[in-house]
């Protein structure tokens, strides 16, 4: 009876905490009301306290208070950069977040997408204009360069390798537009999945307009941009910061490639190799299939092989093989280290795409 009566308590505290983000989002935090926010979370206190994956504790009202002086810092920090990106073109909006002194501002790829030209509105209202620059479809990322004066209020960037699932986040963006009377909406949440191509996963609060909008560490750098709204408004997803910087020379330069899609993952452009990876043993990655005709199965490559590297680079995991793939394009040569029966080998081949490789489904 008592394990009955403690599985409702848990129920009754999700859907109250539930209630309580949906309620933040729709009626948007300021930095003031963050402390009412956060004043508010004791109530859960218990059902955070000893999460599972080995998350951080959060219970005592010591440690909420410090979580809610947090918060307020990163919003504090992150307002002035968090900019609303217009377009009188198409009649769309999103968000962006400024990076640089001179004015770079990261965004979600789609956000901009066919646009050359964007009006940025800041939270004071003051607009400025912003060419946009290059733009990697296939992860969701762009940039766009403030061309209207300088120095720029900015943010720190992150590293979105180093993130966690159960750390703590906080996000912000231009829900539903620019609005003149508040300022870009505060939300608070945690990080519920890491994606194999550098996508963040987490159950802050979204809708349209939050789309390129910064998502924040606690110690207010930027670990991702807002990507994509999951079908519940607490499962969302960001591109991660680190999808940024591998391609940031092709950004600033002002490329444009890839193909814009829910799922990067099944981006029938995705550049591929050509197998299954079974899992990550010592010194690489086991697979478990190769796919007939593909790259790795004219090269040679069998399952039970263990990929050491490619291009040099080192391969421990299945998220790291993705996001060393995720910096090519169909087509471009790279060079495999294997083993097989403790002998190694070399070999060079070239990525095909993932639609040319994946089996036919019925």
């Amino acid at each position: 009876m008592a394990e009955k009566n403690l599985a409702f308590s848990t129920r009754r505290k999700l859907r109250r905490l539930t209630l309580l983000l949906e309620e933040a989002y729709f009626r948007p935090m300021t930095v003031a009301s963050v402390r009412l926010f956060i004043t508010a979370v004791p109530i859960f206190g218990g059902l955070w306290a000893g999460g599972a994956r080995g998350e951080t504790p959060v219970g005592s009202v010591d440690q909420l208070r410090a979580l809610q002086k947090k918060v307020e810092q990163v919003a504090e920090k992150g307002l002035p950069a968090t900019v609303s990106l217009f377009s009188e073109k198409n009649e769309s909006s999103g968000s962006g977040v400024i990076i640089s002194r001179e004015g770079l501002v990261l965004t979600a790829g789609h956000v901009v997408e066919g646009l050359e030209e964007v009006t940025v509105v800041f939270p004071d209202g003051k607009q400025a204009r912003g060419r946009v620059l290059g733009s990697n479809r296939s992860k969701d990322a762009a940039m766009v360069k403030l061309v209207d004066g300088t120095p720029w209020p900015f943010v720190e960037l992150g590293d979105s390798k180093l993130v966690k699932v159960g750390d703590f986040v906080v996000s912000l963006g231009h829900a539903g537009g620019y609005d003149a009377v508040r300022t870009p909406p505060v939300r608070f949440g945690r990080v519920v999945a890491l994606n194999p191509l550098g996508f963040i996963g987490t159950d802050c609060t979204l809708i349209g307009g939050d789309s390129g909008g910064p998502l924040f560490d606690l110690e207010g750098r930027v670990i991702g941009i807002h990507s994509s709204i999951g079908a519940s408004l607490m499962s969302n997803n960001h591109t991660g910061i680190q999808n940024f910087k591998t391609d940031w020379t092709r950004l600033e330069k002002g490329d444009t490639w890839g193909r814009l899609t829910m799922n990067p993952l099944m981006n029938p452009d995705r550049p591929v190799i050509g197998f299954n990876v079974d899992r990550a043993v010592p010194g690489g990655v086991q697979l478990a299939e190769v796919y007939p005709d593909s790259p790795a199965d004219v090269a040679g490559m069998k399952k039970g092989d263990v990929v050491v590297s490619i291009d040099g680079r080192e391969v421990r995991s299945l998220r790291e093989l993705q996001g060393i793939l995720s910096s090519s394009e169909p087509g471009d040569e790279v060079e495999v280290t294997y083993e097989r029966d403790g002998e190694t080998k070399v070999r060079s081949l070239k990525l095909a795409r993932l639609a040319d490789v994946m089996p036919e489904q019925d």
